[in-house]
């Protein structure tokens, strides 16, 4: 099957790309046609990340395994397009180079059946060119965690236990640390 994407520019100008390519082609397939279809120098690592419906970043595939030894992330080359987007699961959230964060928000827009003749991966649409820079992000809390104050305190953690001299009675010389 055929999946038609559209790969937005997570920014405030129109940037983005329709994309036709085989849902089972690898995800690092897909990487490379992002970052050709963007004229990125594809010489960064990347990542995409399965996402909900506010775009909030799920399980990572990674270009590669950075794992070390744990257990084993899933990569790019290693999964395939219709693994991990469907009908029902449509969203995919795609950062390339991760200092600047060029960040794509990705969503499924079609699942059909190929044509013939037509050679996938491709791009059927295009709008707007990258900037010199990526888009600068604003960070912000979860509201699920979003603390009950006005957010005017300032956060001392477990140190405010009113033992203020602890320090003063005790040095670390006195257990031959140094």
């Amino acid at each position: 099957m055929i999946y038609r994407f559209r790969a937005i520019l997570d920014a405030t100008q129109d940037v983005f790309r329709d994309i036709e390519i085989d849902g089972g082609a690898s995800l690092e397939d897909f990487h490379n046609v992002l970052t050709q279809s963007f004229q990125l120098p594809g010489d960064e690592m990347a990542s995409f990340y399965a996402s909900d419906e506010e775009w909030n970043q799920n399980e990572e595939f990674s270009l590669f395994d950075m794992s070390e030894g744990s257990s084993a992330s899933r990569t790019m080359a290693t999964t395939t397009i219709d693994e991990v987007v469907s009908k029902s699961q449509p969203q995919l959230v795609y950062i390339y180079d991760f200092l600047s964060m060029w960040t794509f928000l990705i969503e499924l827009a079609e699942v059909a059946g190929p044509q013939d003749g037509v050679a996938y991966p491709q791009v059927i649409f295009s709008i707007g060119e990258l900037p010199d820079s990526a888009p600068d992000k604003e960070f912000e809390a979860d509201p699920r965690f979003a603390d009950e104050t006005d957010g005017d305190e300032e956060y001392r953690g477990d140190i405010d236990d009113g033992d203020d001299d602890f320090y003063d009675e005790q040095t670390f010389d006195d257990y031959d640390l140094y």
